[in-house]
């Protein structure tokens, strides 16, 4: 048996070609943009990578094409797919069909924090002796990949609202048909693929029905977009999270950045988490793991202590370097309120520090224009804002600019955006990275250049 995989570098088509290789099935893939972290672990596992969609790409002895849903009708390789009648199917349907049968899923929605959740879920499973099975939209640092088969009867995979592919417009969700399912929280995005905020509802309402009534829904009671889901029908017991109210789990914050909190189920104290991670997003996610894993079983109090030593998921404020005392972070940046709850949480970490961020609106939500009047908005944490704007960016970055309350420039390339970055960071400062893309390895390249300014 022989896969190639469109869209390999994928964060979700990178997992499943993890879990095909480890399968035993011979995997080759292409992508038109190959670049770390996914391509380090594609390579690491023997799995061959080609640049660029061509048909050629794509051997004789292949016998399935998995199509990534980055991937349309016109595309070179798509297009020489159909016309030579070639067996193809999606990610989420390969990953349905073949790896999920006969196990318990637990899949995790939502639009932010789908892989931190997914990750701390895998975590917790782990350090209750659960050998799970994992798909998760990046690599984990705790496991050194995105992927893997597990032992267990328990798989948790990070369950993406955006379209399967083009021949199947439903959101992957929908193919995973879970025992327990995470609502994190529900906003408008994904501006390619949905009109409104109530095409995205109807999609997440799918997902509920899928979940059966002896099941568990874990949602945040905190969003109201979420419980307008939840009105439309439910037919599964749920549990709810939250900081700010009376929910099944909530948390009491020991520190206003959210690396220490008292997590408290029907209001007795689980246990306590003191973490790396920032932010009042990230005690949320927490939450939501830990409701997750007490739907199948898990002794959460016995499970908490490991996330002390917890390390996420790469590029998710990833460390990247610290020179003469500026520290360099990396993280996926792809809709203002996530923008917003990480700069929130560095912001109660630092202090008064400098907060530096070089931002690429990357994402087609972004880059089409569906969030700029939040933009300016959610960079308030900021002291400075260096945007990179490419010429295929559809609205103008200069009102975005004017609006942003610190100091900002748009500048067109990635070597103006270094350039402009070396000139204007102090030693004490914290610059975040911000894209949801390869940022033409901007993090490390400024690093770099840090490095050779303390040099000279």
């Amino acid at each position: 048996m022989k896969l190639h995989i469109l869209g390999i570098v994928g964060t979700f088509m990178g997992g499943v070609a993890a879990l095909a290789r480890e399968s035993g099935i011979e995997v080759e893939g292409s992508d038109q943009a190959v670049y770390p972290p996914m391509s380090i672990q594609l390579e690491q596992l023997g799995i061959a990578l080609r640049q660029g969609y061509r048909a050629e790409h794509i051997g004789d002895d292949v016998d399935t094409v998995v199509v990534g849903n980055a991937l349309s009708r016109g595309n070179p390789a798509v297009e020489a797919v159909l016309d030579a009648g070639r067996r193809y199917t999606s990610g989420a349907q390969w990953l349905a069909e073949t790896v999920l049968p006969g196990r318990t899923t637990l899949a995790v929605a939502g639009t932010h924090g789908k892989t931190t959740t997914t990750t701390i879920v895998a975590r917790l499973l782990q350090a209750a002796g659960r050998d799970a099975g994992f798909l998760i939209g990046g690599v984990a640092e705790d496991f050194g990949t995105s992927a893997r088969l597990g032992s267990d009867p328990l798989f948790v995979v990070e369950a993406d609202e955006y379209d399967t592919a083009f021949f199947d417009k439903r959101s992957k969700f929908v193919h995973y048909r879970p025992q327990v399912a995470v609502l994190n929280n529900l906003e408008y995005d994904h501006a390619d693929i949905f009109p409104d905020l109530a095409s995205i509802q109807r999609q997440f309402h799918h997902l509920v029905r899928t979940v059966p009534g002896s099941g568990t829904l874990v949602v945040n009671g905190e969003d109201a977009h979420l419980a307008e889901v939840l009105a439309l029908g439910c037919w599964t017991p749920v549990e709810r999270f939250g900081i700010d109210g009376d929910f099944d789990w909530t948390a009491r914050l020991q520190a206003a950045d959210g690396s220490a909190f008292d997590v408290v189920r029907q209001g007795e104290r689980v246990g306590t988490v003191r973490w790396s991670l920032l932010g009042r997003h990230n005690v949320m996610n927490a939450l939501a793991a830990c409701a997750a894993c007490a739907a199948v079983g898990v002794d959460v109090a016995a499970a908490l202590p490991a996330l002390s030593t917890f390390r996420s998921v790469k590029r998710r404020m990833e460390r990247v370097d610290e020179v003469a005392g500026t520290v360099v972070y990396d993280d996926f940046a792809h809709h203002p309120t996530a923008i917003a709850a990480t700069l929130a949480g560095l912001r109660a970490s630092v202090g008064d520090a400098r907060i530096v961020v070089a931002l690429e609106p990357r994402s087609n939500s972004m880059r089409l224009g569906a969030h700029a009047d939040a933009l300016a908005p959610a960079l308030d944490a900021a002291d400075a804002v260096v945007f990179l704007h490419r010429p295929a960016l559809e609205w103008d970055a200069g009102k975005v600019v004017s609006a942003v309350r610190g100091k900002a420039w748009a500048v067109p390339d990635a070597d103006a955006l270094l350039a402009t970055l070396v000139e204007l960071v102090e030693p004490g400062d914290h610059v975040v990275f911000m894209s949801n893309g390869g940022f033409d390895d901007a993090p490390s390249r400024f690093a770099a250049a840090l490095h050779g300014r303390t040099r000279a």
